[in-house]
């Protein structure tokens, strides 16, 4: 295999164009057609996981993190980042980056850490605007059930648990092939009047390339007219963090107990407990802050993220418990759900799980 076919097998979990705007995802070093040797999975991209891959014989780091977060002027070797991607790129070791592609999965991140909690009923915290488009097209009425049909099957008309969604309204269109045309209907120089069917169908920005070329390839028109457009609406199946149900409710301390030995984590930050049962869970890996007010929308009892400030703990207000349990440890079973998700799909591919622990904070 290719790097590009197996970027193209990550994408299918995580598409990029779910990636936040301020993140660096994809592949950040490399070749996308150099030839994959093994892969390596890994939370950090640090130099001591390029040396496990050069000893692995592996050539390509697949990275939760990005190395390259911002911009890099110059490649020097003075910084831990220039120095990993110095000796990656000397070693000929491509690293591809998901981050926040995968945070914004329903399978990622969040769904991983309810899967650990043993959360029912997961569902998306904050859904994400801007990724569901539409394509207006118009068709002979005679032809519209087949367009309809191959449209379906080339990756539109899903909305959350439902498929094959569309829309269509009746009426006439005009149009006045020119001379040069080789017209389905009506003829050169002369202005046909068609009884057409309009069809109104969404798909997620992924699927754009392959449902454009099967618009193309089945409508019957020689030129085919249609419309694009970008909705504002939510993705009920796409978007940050994740809320779910405990199978039974715990005590607040009886959470927190269960909460650390599943995540692994040293110590728990939480805000005031509030002598209440635990019910309703909600979660977002890494820096999570900013899901406290979503959290409380929701009826969740308890948040668990990491990297909350001083002040955030107090916007609990008494309505909910923050649990802060680290960065690291809130995404650490990520790698786990890659080597998985990777091993299904490439059962005969050589697929490791980095040894190297990045965690950079240490407790005392």
């Amino acid at each position: 295999m290719i790097v590009k076919e197996v970027t193209d097998i990550l994408e299918e979990l995580a598409p990029l164009n779910y990636a936040e705007d301020f993140d660096n995802v994809g592949l950040l070093v490399g070749d996308y057609q150099a030839k994959v040797t093994g892969v390596l999975v890994t939370l950090d991209t640090l130099e001591e996981v390029v040396d496990e891959a050069i000893a692995s014989q592996y050539n390509l780091i697949v990275s939760f993190h990005p190395i390259i977060f911002s911009g890099l002027k110059k490649i020097t070797g003075a910084t831990y980042v220039e120095r990993t991607v110095l000796k990656a790129i000397k070693n000929n070791i491509a690293i591809y980056c998901l981050h926040t592609a995968l945070d914004n999965s329903s399978e990622g991140v969040n769904a991983k850490i309810c899967e650990v909690l043993g959360l029912s009923n997961p569902k998306i915290l904050i859904p994400k605007k801007d990724i569901i488009k539409k394509l207006i097209t118009y068709v002979p009425s005679s032809e519209a059930d087949k367009l309809r049909t191959h449209l379906f099957e080339a990756g539109a008309g899903n909305i959350g648990n439902y498929s094959n969604c569309s829309f269509t309204l009746e009426g006439t269109g005009s149009f006045k092939p020119g001379e040069q045309s080789q017209p389905m209907k009506g003829k050169p120089g002369e202005l046909h009047f068609e009884k057409e069917t309009q069809i109104n169908i969404t798909y997620p920005p992924e699927n754009e390339a392959a449902i454009l070329k099967c618009l193309f390839e089945s409508h019957p028109y020689e030129e085919v007219a249609y419309e694009l457009y970008s909705l504002e609406n939510f993705n009920q199946k796409v978007g940050m963090g994740m809320i779910g149900d405990l199978t039974r409710p715990m005590s607040e301390n009886d959470f927190l107990i269960h909460l650390k030995s599943k995540m692994q984590a040293t110590c728990i930050k939480h805000s005031k407990l509030l002598g209440k049962n635990v019910k309703k869970v909600a979660v977002l890996g890494g820096s999570g802050s900013f899901a406290i007010g979503p959290a409380k929308s929701a009826g969740a009892d308890m948040l668990v993220t990491s990297d909350v400030k001083y002040h955030q703990f107090f916007e609990a207000e008494n309505k909910i418990v923050i649990a802060d349990i680290g960065h690291y440890e809130s995404e650490q079973f990520t790698n786990n759900l890659l080597v998985d998700y990777l091993t299904k799909k490439m059962p005969n591919f050589a697929i490791s799980l980095s040894e190297s622990k990045t965690n950079p904070i240490k407790y005392f």
